[in-house]
């Protein structure tokens, strides 16, 4: 990445959404726990090229919508619909496959410390039905560290990098199966202002050169502002705003304005 490449604004790339394919369709979602009802109603759809920013306070739901998205909870009402599929009807063969097409960045990196970073890479790659032999798995780790700008890095372990570096290294391993999409997780938390506008426009490169779709939970303003392409505020479990950053910091409404004062 270039030094100047985390001081420049990104351009908007994704199409208009009625101009583009829908590849994530999250429809009338609830999810409650006991008494404690975390999504209500909640629908949203993911353009194919299009980055769509989910935003909300801790705990209102956020991370539990990705883990329904993924599979790891079912909801209690509604549907989601990955790449044409129904997520609740795959079994477990079916819903690895449509994983290795949908890349998650951790909030946490979730980088294994035993591991070289090439071996970080290499290890979505291992799956019994993926096929590649040794030079094709050098190239793509080659590529995917060059993605992220630390093609340096591969013979090095997870506790030698900065946190930056790590989250780029997760991104790395997201990027080497080519997703169609990317679940980010707080992709910024615990990062200094730096570095957390070098991983949002890093976010906005993927986006340009792989046309990525990406729905990016988050509650850092200044990375929904420079990566969203449409915002969904998420309120009390329901879908309570949706716009551009623009469209939603004009809004008068007190609840909005909690978030774009």
């Amino acid at each position: 990445m270039q030094p100047d490449s985390i001081i420049q604004e990104m351009p908007r790339v994704a199409a208009p959404p009625g101009a583009s394919e829908t590849v994530l369709v999250v429809d009338h979602v609830s999810k409650s726990f006991g008494e404690n009802h975390v999504l209500r109603d909640f629908s949203l759809a993911l353009h194919r090229g299009e980055n769509v920013v989910v935003l909300g306070k801790s705990g209102s739901g956020k991370s539990v919508l990705i883990k329904c998205i993924i599979g790891l909870l079912a909801p209690n009402a509604g549907q989601i619909t990955v790449l044409g599929q129904d997520v609740a009807t795959l079994d477990h063969g079916a819903m690895d496959r449509l994983r290795a097409k949908v890349g998650f960045l951790f909030q946490s990196n979730a980088l294994y410390d035993s591991m070289t970073v090439r071996d970080n890479l290499l290890f979505p790659l291992r799956r019994h039905w993926l096929d590649h032999g040794p030079a094709e798995e050098d190239a793509l780790v080659r590529q995917a560290l060059a993605d992220v700008g630390l093609e340096h890095t591969a013979d090095m372990m997870p506790a030698e990098l900065s946190g930056g570096m790590r989250k780029r290294i997760a991104l790395a391993r997201t990027l080497i199966l080519r997703p169609d999409i990317i679940l980010y997780d707080e992709p910024t938390t615990g990062l200094d202002p730096v570095t957390a506008r070098e991983i949002d426009h890093l976010i906005r490169e993927v986006q340009q050169k792989y046309r990525t779709s990406a729905l990016i939970i988050s509650h850092d303003m200044s990375c929904v502002r420079l990566v969203a392409d449409r915002v969904v505020l998420l309120v009390d479990g329901r879908c309570y705003a949706k716009g551009t950053y623009e469209e939603l910091a004009n809004k008068l409404d007190p609840k909005v304005r909690e978030f774009f004062a």
